[in-house]
């Protein structure tokens, strides 16, 4: 019966697609499967609402629904049109995850770029974000070259009805992809391919990294410190603003994972806060002013529908033991985000 329903919702399998690494011996036939709107909706629970009130687009308070490595999977050539691609995409599923807490994150210290693992709460997290997505198709995987990201995707996968496998793919040299290559099509078809990418990572927050948060509040003022965190443009010394890691990771995105979801692909993105709120500032065409207000809880997945070249929000998939959540809030506290 569950295996039924989780057919049903999931949609008919459309042709196999192989995946391959540039200049790699790594090849993965993963079937991208075809969501179907209404069983996909009542399965994982979610009422499609369309759009938010412009009151809530300004408070940043979005309310979801009740109920490097360089791989090259899929041809882009510049001489295909947008409009030709997007003819080729029919509805595919974009999940973005902000990671778990992690040690610093206890510790309230900045963290930025320095590569630290989940806590226990941060695991935990990460499993209750795998069992809100269990029920939707994954063909690829993007993460940002920190643990705290892998662990991340890595621990929700294992709550997938698939039971597919996450690979990280190592292209780094010719014997790092000949070492790491598999030989049982069988296997490559029960895996999804894992990319890493630093263009995902976390914004740098330069000479602030490893500091208490409150502590240089005390000595920079709140003022200052909130300017550094808060503001689009103005980045911490040494370090990047929130404007600088949006061209990163934006340009990462749109050169790299939209034709993934061109070419049919479903596609997992498992990052930080504020590489996600870059993403989600291009994917809901938020002005500077508005993503600044955006804070995303972590360990909760954030769901688009991509369709006929457009991103639909769907918020978040209701979790197993709560009627809703919501997708992204300014009710976190001031120094323990990020």
């Amino acid at each position: 019966m569950a295996t039924a329903r989780f057919h049903q919702a999931l949609g008919t399998a459309q042709s196999h697609q192989h995946l391959q690494s540039s200049g790699s011996h790594h090849e993965f036939s993963n079937a991208s499967l075809k969501l179907i709107s209404k069983a996909f909706k009542a399965d994982v629970g979610l009422s499609i609402r369309g759009g938010y009130s412009s009151s809530m687009r300004k408070s940043g308070v979005i309310q979801a629904s009740t109920s490097q490595t360089s791989v090259q999977p899929v041809s882009y050539s510049p001489n295909n049109s947008s409009d030709e691609l997007r003819r080729k995409s029919s509805e595919t599923a974009l999940i973005l995850i902000r990671h778990g807490e992690s040690l610093w994150n206890e510790k309230n210290l900045f963290t930025g770029c320095v590569d630290v693992p989940l806590t226990k709460k941060g695991v935990e997290e990460a499993i209750e974000a795998g069992k809100r997505i269990s029920n939707i198709p994954v063909d690829m995987i993007y993460t940002s070259a920190l643990i705290r990201a892998q662990m991340t995707a890595m621990l929700a996968m294992t709550q997938h009805r698939r039971k597919k496998v996450p690979i990280i793919l190592h292209n780094e040299n010719e014997q790092a992809r000949e070492w790491s290559r598999i030989f049982s099509e069988d296997t490559k078809k029960q895996s999804i391919p894992v990319v890493t990418a630093w263009q995902l990572n976390e914004r740098m927050y330069g000479e602030l990294q490893g500091l208490n948060k409150q502590e240089t509040a005390d000595r920079f003022g709140k003022e200052k410190v909130h300017e550094w965190r808060r503001s689009y443009d103005i980045p911490p010394p040494n370090g990047e603003s929130l404007e600088m890691c949006a061209e990163r990771a934006v340009a990462y995105f749109k050169d790299h994972i939209e034709p993934q979801l061109l070419s049919g692909k479903n596609v997992m993105i498992a990052a930080h806060g504020n590489s996600l709120r870059s993403i989600i500032m291009y994917l809901d065409k938020l002005t500077s002013q508005e993503v600044i207000n955006l804070e995303l809880s972590t360990g909760i997945p954030m769901l688009y529908i991509f369709k006929g070249g457009k991103f639909i929000r769907r918020g978040s998939p209701a979790g197993p033991t709560e009627a809703g959540v919501y997708a992204y809030t300014r009710a976190c506290d001031f120094w323990t985000s990020y």
